[in-house]
């Protein structure tokens, strides 16, 4: 499962965030993910000067994975 390798408390350091097509709506609960890095940068679209976790490829791999095989359905 994914894993936080590392988090920083301003994630304005990178850049080139977006946000999943899948986002919509206006209840704001969204993650956005920086392209381009050796790493996955990922952050609360709500927050976008606050903190971004920093997970391996790898494991954000496995956790998409995960979600698009309905593992985390309730």
């Amino acid at each position: 499962m994914a894993s936080i390798e590392r988090a920083l408390a301003d994630s304005g350091s990178f850049m080139g965030w977006y946000k999943s097509s899948y986002s919509g709506g206006s209840n704001g609960e969204c993650l956005e993910v920086a392209r381009g890095y050796d790493v996955v940068p990922v952050r609360d679209s709500k927050d976008v000067q606050g903190p971004a976790m920093i997970a391996s490829t790898a494991s954000w791999s496995a956790f998409i994975t995960a979600v698009r095989n309905g593992r985390f359905d309730s």
